[in-house]
């Protein structure tokens, strides 16, 4: 696994695996869109329910690509490997937009269940949009220094600080009161909600999960060839 850290090597294993992961991603989120639409109304909260199907799935995606941004960020300021670095780059875009649309779809579900769209006190909530913040200060950070070595070590720097967040996002519905509900997933005594909305869910964050992994080894790739790019347009300069 560690000789995919040449760049050469990761190209050649992920030509193949790329196409196929879109692939998979397509086919998972047409099934796990058919099942959300076919799951019956819940009795208490109607047909809101199916928000769950949406904002469970994003806001654990949204927890997972920080955490791929904050070990790459690591393996790239202890290491400076290249290939980490990219790999951080690659996650915060695609890791922001996951979180942004849990925060949506979380006050969407909010204001019939809460009576609100937003609770500024509820540690849940204002974790994750710490989280959020984290992201966008990432790929503010990354873009406010011209200096693409200096860029990348400050925003690693910044990437490892975020990680202090995603155990506190978990764990916030059980450190403090929160309207927020506990999990309901990943529970000493299992799942909590009947499989009419298990399967669903689950089938979703498997499609988004798929989803995710080609949107970040595509934008490796594509991160990896603009280096290059660079690399030989800098190299031909110098010998003009």
């Amino acid at each position: 696994m560690f000789g995919l850290a040449n760049p050469d090597r990761f190209l050649r294993f992920t030509r193949p695996l790329t196409p196929v992961l879109w692939g998979l991603a397509a086919i998972l989120l047409a099934v796990a869109t058919w099942f959300s639409f076919t799951a019956p109304e819940d009795y208490q909260q109607g047909d809101t329910v199916r928000i769950m199907f949406v904002h469970v799935p994003a806001a654990s995606l949204g927890l997972m690509a920080y955490g791929a941004l904050g070990v790459s960020s690591f393996f790239a300021l202890v290491f400076r490997h290249p290939l980490a670095d990219a790999a951080a780059r690659a996650a915060a875009l695609p890791g922001a937009a996951f979180t942004a649309l849990a925060l949506v779809t979380g006050s969407l579900w909010g204001k019939p269940m809460w009576g609100a769209w937003w609770a500024w006190g509820d540690a849940r909530l204002m974790s994750v949009l710490i989280l959020f913040l984290f992201y966008l200060g990432y790929m503010a950070l990354r873009a406010s220094i011209d200096d693409e070595a200096k860029a990348a070590r400050a925003a690693a720097v910044l990437g490892l600080v975020g990680l202090i967040n995603l155990p506190i996002v978990k764990f916030s519905v059980d450190w403090w009161n929160t309207l927020h509900q506990p999990a309901s997933l990943l529970r000493a005594d299992g799942p909590s909600m009947s499989a009419v909305y298990l399967t669903p869910l689950l089938t979703m964050m498997a499609a988004w999960a798929a989803l995710f992994l080609a949107v970040w080894l595509t934008s490796i790739r594509t991160e990896i060839v603009r280096r290059r790019v660079l690399s030989i347009r800098a190299r031909r300069a110098l010998e003009a």
